[in-house]
């Protein structure tokens, strides 16, 4: 069966348009709930969700779709996007739901599954509930229908369970640190702050006013220029930006600059794989990860997996093969060892202790690897065309990689959560690789 409604990362769309409609996420929650609820047991669902104004309408169509199939749901409020995965597991949940649209804009809005390991549904799965919402959903007897309860203590549970992430290797305090911490106005704006304070670090933090309307806007993990700006201004040691949901990170170090998710991912790789902890030898990245961070891990015999885009995708081999540690340049970076998905406030606990460890500056410490040049252009394109469908643009691409040659490479995709064509591509000669790029774009705008 193939999936229309789901994506790469769930059900993603702008709020209050097909498929982001109250009708169509009620009659969604009662495919997944007619999907879960097949044996005469009780069935539990978590929903957790971000600060988006349009959360309020989603949750509550879920919540109508799962107790009309039968389903107890337990509301979390806004937590991360980890904390969801987390808390379906301990609670012994059939089901966790976070409704978030990650790091795009507020007007967006997205719902993603996890099954009751924690893990995100796989495509068969989503592939079957599809199947499922065609299909007359007969709702549960009326002595049947679920319960609603509050879980009031959700950001407490994820708190204490994230604290001790940093306590198994000796390194499970922060003080002295000072740092400034951005949380996007999104679901980590009251969890962060109070998991690296308890931690003794001194916190700037910012991004953290959320109004349903300004989460990623001009903050977070995509928008550093402002957590970049505070770093310098307080003479903070190093600055951690989060996305919306809180699954993804970037670090800036104390002069301001912005550190990419292959430089994280090289230096857990390294410390890991030195402490014996680095499963396989192994790190788990997608085929956007710099060829710079392939060249480094060889050099210290660590293996590197590359996979398609999509922290699933890097979820799917990880789970598959026994890997530990994997992710992707965008900071999403998944630690199996403590979380079922990328989780920005984890690795940035993981990122702290060593800096606070290695007793360095935080430019030393993130400038792990040289990367070979690297351009990425989006490029929106209108929702009913196809531009890499586009025979002339079929063209050009053939044209840049025959310029290319052995120097370079390139990698253009269609976005999985956006209506956006992403050009990337990389070569030791920088200029020719910027006109390839350009080329490129250009001829997508137009069929676009």
């Amino acid at each position: 069966m193939t999936r229309k409604l789901f994506g790469t990362d769930g059900v993603r769309g702008r709020a209050n348009e097909f498929p982001l409609t109250a009708s169509t996420i009620l009659t969604l929650a009662s495919a997944v709930g007619q999907y879960f609820n097949r044996d005469q047991k009780r069935h539990r669902v978590v929903i957790g969700k971000d600060t988006r104004r349009s959360c309020y309408m989603l949750e509550n169509a879920l919540t109508a779709g799962f107790t009309a199939a039968g389903m107890d749901v337990f509301a979390l409020g806004p937590i991360p996007t980890p904390g969801v995965g987390r808390l379906t597991h301990s609670m012994r949940a059939d089901l966790g739901v976070m409704i978030s649209a990650s790091h795009n804009p507020h007007y967006d809005n997205g719902i993603k599954f996890f099954g009751p390991d924690g893990y995100k549904l796989d495509d068969a799965a989503e592939a079957e509930i599809e199947a499922l919402m065609m299909q007359n959903i007969a709702p549960v007897d009326a002595m049947d229908i679920g319960r609603v309860t509050r879980l009031n203590d959700s950001i407490g549970r994820y708190v204490e369970y994230a604290k001790t992430t940093i306590a198994d290797r000796g390194r499970g305090r922060l003080t002295g640190l000072k740092v400034v911490l951005d949380c996007a106005n999104g679901a980590a704006y009251k969890v962060a702050p109070a998991v690296l304070w308890e931690l003794g670090a001194e916190v700037i933090p910012i991004g953290v006013s959320p109004n349903g309307y300004n989460i990623n806007d001009g903050c977070g993990s995509t928008h550093p220029d402002k957590a970049a700006i505070a770093v310098l201004e307080n003479k903070a040691d190093v600055g951690i930006c989060l996305d919306g949901d809180a699954d993804r990170i970037a670090i800036i170090d104390e002069t301001g600059a912005v550190v990419d998710g292959d430089q994280i991912m090289a230096l857990l790789a390294a410390d890991w794989s030195a402490s014996g902890k680095l499963r396989y030898n192994t790190l788990v990245a997608t085929v956007m990860s710099n060829l710079g961070l392939e060249r480094y891990l060889s050099g210290l015999s660590v293996g590197m997996r590359r996979t398609p885009v999509g922290d699933r995708y890097v979820v799917e081999v990880m789970r598959k093969e026994g890997f530990n540690l994997g992710g992707e340049q965008s900071g999403h970076i998944v630690m199996t060892d403590y979380a079922t998905t990328g989780d920005g406030l984890v690795t940035g606990l993981q990122f702290l202790s060593m800096l606070r460890a290695s007793g360095r500056p935080a430019s030393e410490l993130t400038n792990v690897f040289e990367k070979v040049p690297q351009i990425l252009e989006n490029v929106r394109f209108a929702r009913d065309t196809a531009p890499l469908e586009n025979p002339i643009v079929q063209k050009v691409i053939r044209e840049g990689e025959a310029r290319l040659g052995s120097t370079g490479r390139l990698l253009i995709r269609k976005s999985g959560t956006e209506p956006l064509i992403r050009v990337m591509g990389e070569s030791e000669d920088r200029d020719l690789l910027g006109e390839v790029i350009a080329d490129i774009a250009k001829s997508v705008a137009e069929a676009g």
